[in-house]
């Protein structure tokens, strides 16, 4: 049984997946949104169906001062999309400077700014789902 992490764009959807034993997260790929809603979600399914996904963390981009802006309330909507559609428990993990840490992790390891583009997202899922995994919450 494990976990997918989502970093949920309005053009990709960065995607992680946990070990068996949810201590770990590893980037999976960064998906091109088809642009309909409908096509995501049968791309997830497919994920949910072939890795034996039990449950699925969705990051949520909250403002700095913890409100929620256009960006947080489509990955909730988003979220709630997957629950009624792939009946997979969804929860919504803060995500707030996730992709800013991503940023600073990949150029640290000196990758280019071309490549930095093509995995940021994907990086930013593992952070939010190794945030996850880590926490307290998901005890």
């Amino acid at each position: 049984m494990r976990t997918l992490g989502l970093d949920v764009g309005t053009k990709t959807i960065g995607i992680a997946v946990s070990d068996g034993l949810g201590w770990t997260a590893q980037g999976l790929e960064t998906y091109k949104r088809k642009g309909n809603l409908s096509d995501d979600l049968s791309y997830i399914r497919d994920l949910v169906t072939k890795n034996d996904i039990t449950k699925i963390v969705v990051g949520f981009p909250k403002n700095m001062n913890g409100t929620v802006g256009p960006s947080g309330e489509m990955c909730q909507e988003f979220a709630g999309s997957i629950e009624e559609t792939l009946n997979v428990p969804t929860v919504l993990w803060d995500e707030r400077l996730t992709t800013a840490a991503a940023q600073r992790m990949l150029i640290e390891a000196d990758v280019s700014r071309k490549k930095r583009k093509g995995v940021i997202d994907k990086m930013a899922a593992v952070l939010i789902l190794q945030g996850y995994l880590d926490s307290p919450a998901n005890k």
